[in-house]
């Protein structure tokens, strides 16, 4: 195992307009991450709880189809988290049920002790927002942080968040707990609202982390460097039908194109390149529109990208490096 998700996994419901007509897709930030890094060809495993119940049961299949590794998946009586993705007032409105559910209920009586193979730890999302799950995480990042790279996508969900000062208090520690960020630009503007990126980003680098990414939709991407260096990547055109699980499949591809590179350790997001960062970048992009172009989280495996990529070459007719602005 070279890359770890923690810890949640619910069944996304999603509707196309009709408030009551939902179709359910195996989801949770995470385990959108960890099934587009198996996709992608990395031996992944998810890190969590899971329910006895017909929904925890499609939980667990789609992880085995998919090829994650599941030693690490604890069963409980208690429900599946469901969430309710509503398109009708043309901007997505989300509700959650998860009080008392296995995934927000893991609790193990003993930290899971993750391979040395480990890579990577990414965690994030509505695991954060209650306890015992969210101190389980923090124990679990805390005891892997000098061995491995930790990666943090908050996948903010303001409705959920009943006091935002105590949220971002505790954000500010995870934050520290991480070497890489990756947001969105939505993310941004609620924690931080009217405050530059820049500045930010820079808070983030002094408070602990090595690289910060901000997410732009259709703009593309942005990376800050604790070096202070900074640059933009542009999205590729593809024509969008939903943009359910971009976020973390960019999360995914942007772990297994460092992977890829021959990243071993924190200290190469250090010394690391501009121009490399860029590939890493743009292949995350590439992962991310592709998902784009399907319903629900549905991420491509590592053919369908490397295809894009020589679609995309050949349309333009060479490698186009003038979207990436450096700075």
């Amino acid at each position: 195992m070279k890359i770890a998700v923690l810890c949640e996994a619910l069944i996304d419901f999603k509707n196309n307009g009709n408030p009551l007509e939902f179709r359910g897709f195996p989801g949770g930030s995470p385990l959108n991450v960890g099934t587009a890094c198996a996709r992608l060809g990395v031996e992944t495993g998810f890190v969590g709880q899971l329910s006895t119940d017909l929904f925890g049961d499609a939980l667990l299949e789609h992880m085995v189809q998919n090829g994650l590794d599941t030693r690490f998946v604890l069963r409980s009586s208690a429900p599946s988290t469901l969430g309710f993705v509503d398109l009708a007032h043309g901007h997505p409105r989300y509700a959650f049920l998860r009080n008392g559910a296995a995934d927000a209920l893991y609790s193990p009586n003993k930290l899971p002790e993750l391979p040395p193979s480990l890579r990577f730890v990414q965690f994030g999302s509505i695991s954060l927002l209650s306890d015992p799950t969210r101190s389980s995480i923090e124990g679990i990042v805390g005891a892997v942080k000098e061995r491995a790279t930790v990666v943090f996508d908050p996948n903010v969900r303001p409705s959920l968040i009943p006091d935002k000062n105590d949220y971002l208090e505790r954000f500010e520690g995870w934050v520290a707990l991480s070497h890489l960020v990756k947001l969105s630009e939505e993310d941004l503007e609620w924690l931080y609202p009217r405050i530059p990126q820049e500045w930010v980003a820079d808070k983030f680098c002094r408070d602990g982390a090595r690289a910060v990414i901000v997410t732009q939709g259709e703009k593309g991407a942005h990376l800050y460097l604790e070096s202070g260096s900074n640059f933009a990547v542009a999205a590729p055109e593809v024509e969008v039908l939903d943009t359910v699980g971009a976020g973390d499949t960019f999360t995914a591809a942007l772990m297994v194109a460092l992977l890829e590179g021959g990243f071993v350790q924190t200290s190469d997001l250090k010394e690391m390149s501009l121009e490399r960062w860029e590939g890493v970048l743009e292949f995350a992009g590439r992962a991310a529109a592709l998902n784009c172009t399907r319903a629900g989280c549905d991420p491509p495996t590592r053919a369908q990208v490397e295809a894009f990529a020589l679609t995309s070459s050949r349309n333009t007719g060479s490698r186009n490096t003038g979207s990436s602005k450096f700075k």
